[in-house]
This record gives structure tokens, sequence and C-alpha cells, in this order.
């Protein structure tokens, strides 16, 4: 069994998606990921889908899941990537690492259509940096 990874943040409707796909394509399928949220939306957010899909990544198949979906699955490493997933971020059984890495939202932005686009991909940059590294780091071990 590959070592499951869940990426928990308020809404799982943008951070924690780019998140999972990015860590998803980093790891070579050497871990298996999810996300998952603390309050989640019901959706992906477009924004979201299109971000990673300029960087050649989809995720417009992912749903919006609730992190409790996840209590009776052997997690080994969590990763919140908000506040308020930290804090309400309960602990899984086998949860052997937890991380916290938080990212601002870009859902909450307010601007124009294009200004809100570059949040966006500003957010996806960082995480992409974040978790590729951490893919390379999870490689070596």
């Amino acid at each position: 069994m590959l070592p499951k990874v869940l990426i928990l943040c308020t809404g799982n409707s943008c951070r924690s998606h780019m998140a999972e796909g990015i860590l998803r394509e980093a790891s070579h399928g050497v871990l298996e990921v999810h996300s998952a949220g603390s309050n989640p939306a019901g959706y992906v957010h477009p924004m979201a889908i299109k971000a990673l899909d300029e960087i050649g990544i989809d995720i417009s198949a992912h749903s919006s899941m609730h992190m409790n979906d996840f209590l009776s699955d052997n997690i080994e490493t969590v990763i919140t990537v908000c506040g308020n997933a930290d804090q309400a971020c309960p602990t899984y059984p086998g949860q052997v690492n937890r991380f916290h890495w938080p990212f601002d939202d870009p859902a909450k932005f307010e601007g124009s259509k294009e200004e809100t686009m570059d949040c966006f991909r500003r957010v996806r940059d960082e995480i992409r940096e974040k978790f590729e590294g951490y893919a390379a780091e999870r490689a070596n071990r």
C-alpha cells in the first residue's frame, strides 16, 4: 500500500485541490494523495481548475469532500493549508506526520476577474514550490 497523504483546508474548493493535484503529479505515483475540508464548499473553484490546467494538471474531476470521510482511513501524513483546518483537524489512524503550510485563500480575493485569476496563479505557484519540494524530499528517503 502507498502512504496516504491528506491535504486539508476549510472549504476544500481551491488550495487543497491545487495542492492535491500538484503533489499527486510531483510524487510520480509513490504517494496516494487526497484532499478534504472541515466545511466543504461542495464544488471545486473554476479558477483553481484553470490555474492547474495552465501547468498541465487536470483537477476538473475532483469533488469537495469532508475531512471526516477519511476518519477510518490509514492516513500517514496530514497537511493543512489554512489556519481553520489546522485548528479543526482530527488525528487519523496511522498518522505519523502533520504539517501546517498556510497559503492565502484566492477564493476570498476581491478584484477584477483578471486580478483574481492572477491571485490564483500566485497561490498556485507558492503551493507548487512547497509541494514539489516535499515530493522531492519524500523521493530521497
